[in-house]
């Protein structure tokens, strides 16, 4: 595999996307008051499901992807993690970019995401790449700012 190459994650890859999940969204945990929920999610599971795409080798970035059909159809972009290794170095923006081709390849017309209200950082990300807010919600502990982005 290639450093740029993004794949559908195998059992094999578990233990590491827990570990880049972890390091991506620990720093989260004393700013939002709860642990983040991709880091509770059931990575064996995600995986088994399709759900989770990697890339590096070792993995260093990885999204983990649902597709909802019917009325308002689109691709649940549930979570995305960049190693803090590998900030800055296009990653992310890579990961992105797939998300958009994978639901394109789905014949999925729209991307949509949430994010925490107090991970700011995001919140200046996804615009920058064609996303746009939908609506502020609160779920149980947690305060999400929604998006999505239309493709055309």
């Amino acid at each position: 595999m290639t450093s740029d190459e993004i794949r559908p994650a195998t059992q094999a890859d578990v233990p590491a996307v827990k570990t880049v999940t972890d390091a991506a969204f620990r720093h989260y945990i004393e700013r939002i008051g709860v642990v983040p929920q991709p880091m509770e999610a059931d990575h064996a599971v995600n995986v088994a499901a399709g759900k989770v795409f990697v890339t590096g080798d070792p993995v260093i970035g990885l999204v983990v992807v649902e597709e909802f059909r019917g009325k308002g159809a689109h691709l649940l972009l549930d979570s995305i993690a960049v190693h803090p290794d590998a900030h800055g170095t296009g990653v992310g923006r890579r990961l992105l970019h797939f998300v958009d081709a994978h639901a394109r390849a789905l014949g999925l017309r729209e991307v949509r995401l949430c994010t925490n209200a107090l991970m700011w950082e995001n919140q200046r990300i996804y615009p920058r790449y064609g996303y746009e807010v939908v609506e502020r919600r609160v779920d149980g502990p947690y305060d999400r700012v929604h998006y999505r982005k239309r493709l055309d």
